[in-house]
């Protein structure tokens, strides 16, 4: 017996490879500027770079309980430390729980933070041209909803003094966070979301069926639009906290808007049980990667337009570029992305 138990203890505590630490460069910066510690920040920056670095932001998954997350193990193990490895900077954000406020008080931490990091992109060594934002959870609920409210000034709130600054996404990874609300016990789970006291009906104030606008209002599906960026969307399909069918419905809502979207589907993963691997990790890694390859083109066209001064000259070439890359309909796509890039430096003509 005692052998036995010896095993078991050796296997999951003692002889357990050890996690190489991860440590943020700059701790506890105050997003809002109130002082407050459910508005703080950690950043965290590669090794192996001295020249600005693309952000991707972090959200801790805690059902919306938890103002103080953003140093968590968890996802310092599963979300930052990858990211930081592939080159990334990362912030991890602490944001308002439910019972500190209520929605949309979190989404609008989240904006402010974004703001505040554009603000102070240089002091921090950021590349503002690409940040991108990624949770699990409840995290990859407010991952989505920054997403899909990205350019939506009524979602932006008031929070800090960086209200001048954008804050738009460049591309979403949501690890199994929840959409619609409403759906959830239809679903399966293995807790009544329905309830008073789920954490749904605690976010918004009150039991979501019973309370359908404001459960809508916390729908991430609800803002979809054209300049909603790419996502990409990991659950497993037997999760039974937040049902497999959350991010089924999310992956329709983007595909009917023609939204880029990758939904990967864990067969035997839980709520994070088979769905926190390296496997999927590098797909996280891989898909920003993508992203910010397609917006460094971008950049790199829009410096020549503006050299040129004359978006004639880019409307005129339209058809030709990229020359060896995808059919005329990708073509167009990064052309629509290269136009919204440069609207706010370059009078746009009507084509």
């Amino acid at each position: 017996m005692y052998k036995y138990l010896f095993i078991f203890i050796c296997s999951y505590t003692i002889c357990q490879e050890p996690i190489e630490p991860i440590e943020p460069t700059w701790k506890n910066l105050n997003y809002a500027g109130d002082g407050e510690s459910y508005h703080t920040l950690d950043i965290y920056l590669p090794n192996s770079t001295t020249k600005k670095s693309p952000l991707i932001l972090t959200i801790y998954g805690s059902a919306w309980r938890s103002n103080r997350s953003k140093a968590s193990k968890y996802i310092k193990k599963s979300l930052i430390k990858p990211l930081v490895e592939a080159g990334f900077a990362v912030a991890s954000i602490n944001h308002r729980s439910s019972t500190d406020a209520l929605f949309p008080a979190q989404i609008h931490d989240v904006k402010a933070a974004i703001r505040f990091l554009r603000g102070n992109a240089k002091e921090y060594k950021i590349d503002p041209s690409f940040i991108g934002v990624t949770g699990s959870s409840s995290g990859g609920h407010l991952a989505t909803m920054a997403g899909t409210t990205s350019h939506n000034k009524m979602m932006e709130g008031n929070v800090g003094s960086f209200l001048d600054y954008d804050s738009h996404v460049n591309a979403v990874v949501d690890w199994f966070g929840p959409t619609d609300f409403l759906l959830m016990d239809i679903c399966g789970s293995r807790m009544v979301h329905d309830a008073i006291n789920s954490p749904e009906s605690k976010l918004i104030g009150g039991a979501i069926q019973e309370n359908k606008d404001k459960a809508s209002a916390a729908n991430p599906i609800t803002y979809i639009n054209p300049e909603t960026p790419p996502f990409l969307i990991i659950h497993g399909m037997v999760d039974l906290t937040v049902p497999y069918c959350q991010s089924k419905v999310l992956k329709i809502a983007l595909d009917s808007a023609k939204i880029q979207s990758e939904l990967i589907s864990v067969r035997d993963g839980g709520h994070g049980r088979n769905v926190f691997k390296e496997e999927f990790q590098n797909k996280m890694v891989m898909f920003f990667q993508k992203e910010l390859s397609q917006i460094s083109t971008i950049d790199e066209i829009k410096e020549k337009i503006i050299r040129k001064r004359s978006w004639s000259y880019f409307t005129s070439n339209r058809n030709s570029w990229p020359p060896s890359k995808g059919s005329s309909g990708n073509k167009l796509i990064m052309f629509n992305k290269i136009k919204t890039a440069l609207s706010s430096s370059i009078q746009l003509i009507s084509y």
